[in-house]
C-alpha cells in the first residue's frame, strides 16, 4: 500500500470520516486507502520502465478535474516511450506542471504551467531542461490527492490539487541556493509523430513588484488532436518573498529529438522588468519566456499555489483565491480524499476484505476511470454557453464500450453532463468529437463513437427531463455524423479522409454500403476499411435505436445500413480451418487474393485494413446482431469452436500495434476491439460458464495491483473499466439496455445506481469456484445469461444472488441475449 504523507494527515482523515459517519450515516470507511496511483505506470515485462506501460497519471487530481498536478520526466528509451502523462518511473525530473492526460497513447498533450526547484545555477541554462533535470533519489510516494518526489539536488517536493489549482511545498535539504524556475515554453515532447507533436508558439509573463505573484499565458499547438494555436492562462503565488525576481527570454527552439539536446545558439536574456512577451500575439515562433525566482539561502521551504484557466489569467488567480484558502497542504489532501470517496469510490462497497489485492485492483481501477474527461464547465474559451463543457476525450473510441456505460449506471447526472457537452460542441463546430483535447476535435480512430455514447444513454433512460439533454439536438448531432462528409485533413497516418471528426470514409458508406480498401492506382478507398465498416455499422445501429422514438421514419433506414458489414463478409474465405470472415474489398467488389484474416497490414494502424486488432478479431464485433453472425459462422457449435480459437496461444500473426500488442493469442487484452469477445459465449445456450472461465483467465494473467498491472495503455481508464466490470460480474452491451452476466469476485457488493438506488450483488460458495450453479435476480430464479438495465435500477434498485461452485454448469438454457439489429441482406459473397 502507498503510505500516507504524514501522521497529521492520517489523524485528520480519521477525524473527518468519523464526523462524516456521525453526521450523515453514509460511510465510515476511507476507500482511498485501497487506491494505488502507480498501477499502470510500468510495462509488463519491462520492470522499472514505462515501455509497454499504461501511461497512467500518478499525481494529484480530483474526479474529472481540469488540473492533474504532477512531475514531468525524460525517458531513456524514446523509441519505445513517450511520457504521455508526464511520468516515467526511470526518467529524470524536468519540473512539475498542472495539465496532463492519463493513460493515453499517440502524441503527448499538455505539460503546461511549469515550475522547477533548483539548489544551484551552476551549469544551468534555463532554456535547456537537460542542464537542470534531476534524478530521483527515493521512490516517489503517491496517494489520493497527494504526491511526493525526492530529487538529487536535495529538493523534496510535496503537492496536492483542486479542480483548477495545485499547491506544492518545496523542501530544500541541501545546497546553498534556492531557486524556482518557471519555463512558459515547457511542454511534453514527442519522440515521433512529427505532424502531431506539440509546439510552443508564444507566451507572456508578468510578475508583481515583490515577486510573490506572477501570471500570464503560453500559446501552444499540436498534440494528439493537432490543435491550432491556443493559450493556457496561469497564475501563481509564493508564500515567501524572493530576494530576486527576474524574467527571461530566449530564441525559439524546435522541440524535436535530437535537436532538443542542442544548446540554443544564443543564451537567455534576463531582465528586471515586470513583464515579458514572446512577441506579437499571432506569431507562432515567439521567443521563449519565463521567470527565475531566487530565495534566501536560509529558506528551508517554499510553498507555491498555481492556477490555470483557458479564459484569462485573472480567472486563474480567482481559482487560487476560491479553491486554495490555506497554505497548508493537509486540508487540500483531506478535501481530495473526501471528494473521491463521496463522488466515486463509496458507490461500490463490500464487506469482503479477504483479498487485499482485489480491493486495490477494484478501487484503483475506479479511480483511474474518473480522471478523464476534464470538466471545464465555465471554462469554455470559444463560445458562451449554459451547457456543461468537457474536454480531453482521449478517446471515445476507447471508452464507449465499458467506461461510459459505467457512468450511465452509477453516475447518470455526470453521464448526462458529458452527453450535453458533446452535443454542445456539435452546435458550434458542426460535429461531435470522437476525440478532443485542447478544445479541438481529433483524432478519429474509427467510427463516430459519440453516437454510441448518446444511444447508450438514451436506451438506459437518460431521456428523462431531469437529465437536461436536448434529445432533438442530440439526434440531429448523431444524424450529422451519419450524413455529412467531413473535410479531408490529409493526416500523414491516413491521408484518405478526415481524422478530425465525423466519418471520414462516409462517401463509401453512403455509395457502396461498406468502406472499400484503398487503391492508390484507382484513387479509391480508405484506410482502416474493415474496422471502419464494422464501426459505422454500430454507429448506424445507435442512430436506429434513438430514431425509433424521435424520428421513426429513420429507424428502418439506419437499421438496414447497420448491416453494411455483410457486404464484406466473405462466406468462402478460410483461416485456421474456419470459413467466413470479414475481408477488405476494393470499390469494384473484388478482394486481394493474398489477404489473410490473420494479417491487418503493416501494424494494425491508420492506413491498414483494421485498427488495433486483427480482422479475425473484428469478425466478432457485431454485438447488435449476434444471431446473423452466428449463422454466418456456421451455427452454434462452430461458433463456439471458433471462439475457443481466439484464446489459443501462438495464433497471432504479427503485431497488433500502437504499443498495445500483448500475448500471442488472437484475442488481445490490451486493445479495445477485444473487450467483448470473451463474453460472447453468453450468446450460446449453456455456455455462460466459458465466459466466466475467460474472465478469470484474462484478469488473473494480465491485471494486478502491481505497477505493471494494466496490459498496455490505460486509454483514459478504458482498460480499468473492463477489469472493474469483470470484478462486479457483469458486462454492458453498449447501445443496448443489456448486461451480460459473468461472475463476481467478491462475496457481496453494494452499488449505488441511478442516482439514489441500490444494486445488491451477493454470492454463496465463492471459495468453491467461480461458476454459477444457480442464479436469482430480484427474487426470481433466473435461467438467462443476461439482464436488462431495468433489472438493475427498477423500483428501489436490484438484487442478484449467485450460488457459485467448481462445476461448469449449463444453467443458462433460457432465452438468449437479444439481437435487436438482426438484418440479413442476403448477400452471399
Amino acid at each position: 500500500m502507498v503510505p500516507r504523507p504524514c501522521s497529521l494527515l492520517s489523524f485528520l482523515l480519521k477525524v473527518y470520516f468519523g464526523l462524516q459517519y456521525v453526521v450523515t450515516g453514509i460511510f465510515a470507511e476511507d476507500f482511498t486507502q485501497h487506491v494505488n496511483p502507480f498501477i499502470g505506470t510500468e510495462g509488463q515485462g519491462h520492470p522499472g520502465t514505462a515501455i509497454g506501460g499504461g501511461n497512467v497519471f500518478p499525481g494529484a487530481a480530483l474526479p474529472f478535474g481540469v488540473v492533474k498536478f504532477g512531475i514531468d520526466t525524460t525517458a531513456f528509451d524514446w523509441t519505445n516511450v513517450d511520457a504521455n502523462a508526464g511520468y516515467t518511473p526511470d526518467g529524470y525530473v524536468t519540473g512539475v506542471s498542472l495539465l496532463h492526460e492519463s493513460g493515453t497513447g499517440g502524441a503527448p498533450t499538455y505539460g503546461f504551467v511549469h515550475q522547477m526547484a533548483l539548489s544551484t545555477l551552476k551549469n544551468v541554462n534555463v532554456l535547456d531542461n537537460f542542464t537542470y533535470m534531476q534524478e530521483r533519489v527515493e521512490p516517489d510516494v503517491a496517494s489520493v490527492g497527494y504526491f511526493k518526489t525526492s530529487l538529487a539536488n536535495g529538493v523534496i517536493a510535496e503537492l496536492s490539487a483542486t479542480a483548477h489549482t495545485g499547491i506544492i511545498q518545496y523542501n530544500f535539504t541541501s545546497g546553498d541556493e534556492r531557486h524556482i524556475l518557471v519555463d512558459v515554453s515547457h511542454m511534453l515532447p514527442s519522440s515521433g509523430e512529427a505532424q502531431h507533436s506539440q509546439f510552443y508558439s508564444n507566451g507572456f509573463m508578468a510578475r508583481s513588484p515583490d515577486g510573490t505573484r506572477y501570471q500570464g499565458h503560453g500559446v501552444y499547438r499540436g498534440g494528439f488532436s493537432s490543435r491550432p494555436d491556443a493559450p493556457a492562462y496561469f497564475c501563481a503565488e509564493f508564500n515567501t518573498t524572493p530576494l530576486i525576481a527576474q524574467l527571461f527570454s530566449g530564441v525559439y527552439t524546435d522541440p524535436y529529438w535530437s535537436n532538443s539536446t542542442l544548446l540554443p545558439s544564443k543564451p537567455p536574456v534576463f531582465t528586471n522588468a515586470s513583464s515579458i512577451s514572446g512577441g506579437q500575439a499571432y506569431y507562432g515562433y515567439g521567443r521563449r519566456v519565463g521567470g527565475l525566482f531566487t530565495f534566501s539561502p536560509n529558506t528551508t521551504a517554499v510553498k507555491s499555489k498555481l492556477g490555470v484557466s483557458f479564459v484569462d489569467s485573472d480567472k486563474a488567480c480567482q481559482y487560487i483565491a476560491s479553491e486554495l484558502p490555506t497554505w497548508d497542504l493537509e486540508p487540500i489532501v483531506v478535501s481530495a480524499v473526501s471528494q473521491w470517496n463521496t463522488e466515486v469510490l463509496s458507490k461500490v462497497a463490500t464487506t469482503d476484505k479477504s483479498n487485499a489485492t482485489l480491493l486495490e485492483m477494484l478501487y484503483s481501477g475506479l479511480y483511474k476511470m474518473h480522471l478523464m474527461p476534464s470538466d471545464r464547465t465555465g471554462e469554455n474559451p470559444n463560445w458562451e454557453t449554459d451547457e456543461p463543457t468537457y474536454d480531453d476525450f482521449y478517446t471515445l473510441w476507447d471508452t464507449f464500450r465499458c467506461l461510459n456505460s459505467y457512468l450511465v449506471l452509477t453516475a447518470p447526472m455526470r453521464a448526462a453532463g458529458i452527453v450535453r457537452g458533446l452535443v454542445d460542441v456539435w452546435r458550434w463546430e458542426s460535429f461531435m468529437p470522437d476525440a478532443r483535447s485542447g478544445n479541438y476535435n481529433g483524432r478519429v480512430q474509427g467510427g463516430s463513437n459519440a453516437d454510441n455514447v448518446l444511444a447508450d444513454a438514451y436506451v438506459k433512460g437518460l431521456f428523462a427531463p431531469e437529465y437536461g439533454i436536448n434529445w432533438t439536438d442530440a439526434y440531429a448531432a448523431m444524424k450529422t455524423n451519419a450524413e455529412l462528409v467531413p473535410y479531408n485533413t490529409f493526416d500523414y497516418g491516413d491521408p484518405t479522409g478526415s481524422v478530425k471528426e465525423g466519418r471520414g470514409a462516409l462517401p463509401d458508406w453512403l455509395n457502396l454500403g461498406y468502406v472499400s480498401m484503398y487503391d492508390p492506382v484507382a484513387g479509391t478507398g480508405f484506410g482502416r476499411c474493415i474496422s471502419r465498416t464494422v464501426e459505422y455499422g454500430l454507429n448506424d445501429f445507435a442512430l436506429s435505436q434513438v430514431a425509433k422514438d424521435l424520428s421513426p421514419d429513420d429507424h428502418v433506414k439506419y437499421l438496414n445500413r447497420s448491416a453494411g458489414w455483410q457486404h464484406i463478409w466473405q462466406h468462402n474465405l478460410t483461416s485456421l480451418n474456419f470459413t467466413g470472415f470479414l475481408a477488405p474489398l476494393y470499390a469494384n467488389g473484388t478482394r486481394d487474393s493474398s489477404y489473410s484474416p490473420l494479417n491487418c497490414g503493416v501494424w494494425c494502424s491508420w492506413s491498414d485494413v483494421t485498427y488495433e486488432g486483427l480482422p479475425w478479431e473484428y469478425s466478432w464485433t457485431i454485438p447488435y446482431d449476434m444471431s446473423t453472425l452466428t449463422l454466418y459462422m456456421g451455427g452454434l457449435n462452430t461458433t463456439e469452436s471458433r471462439l475457443d480459437a481466439m484464446f489459443t496461444p501462438g495464433l497471432q500473426d504479427g503485431s497488433v500495434g500502437s504499443g498495445n500488442g500483448i500475448g500471442s493469442a488472437i484475442f488481445n487484452p490490451g486493445n479495445e476491439p477485444s473487450f467483448g469477445t470473451p463474453f460472447l459465449y453468453n450468446y450460446l445456450p449453456g455456455r455462460q460458464w466459458k465466459s466466466v472461465m475467460r474472465s478469470r483467465e484474462i484478469v488473473n494473467q494480465y491485471y494486478s495491483n502491481g505497477r505493471d498491472g494494466v496490459p498496455g495503455n490505460s486509454d483514459a481508464g478504458a482498460l480499468e473499466s473492463w477489469m472493474v466490470w469483470n470484478l462486479l460480474g457483469l458486462y454492458p452491451v453498449v447501445t443496448q439496455p443489456i448486461y451480460l452476466i459473468l461472475s463476481p469476485w467478491f462475496s457481496d457488493l453494494t452499488i449505488l445506481v441511478a442516482g439514489n438506488k441500490t444494486l445488491k450483488i451477493t454470492t454463496e460458495g465463492l471459495g468453491k469456484g467461480p461458476y454459477i450453479q444457480n442464479l436469482t435476480v430480484n427474487g426470481k430464479i433466473w435461467d438467462k445469461s443476461w439482464l436488462t438495465h431495468d433489472d438493475l435500477v427498477g423500483g428501489v434498485g436490484g438484487s442478484i444472488h449467485f450460488v457459485l461452485g467448481s462445476k461448469q454448469t449449463e444453467w443458462d438454457l433460457g432465452e438468449l441475449p437479444p439481437s435487436p439489429g438482426h438484418v440479413d441482406l442476403g448477400i452471399k459473397n
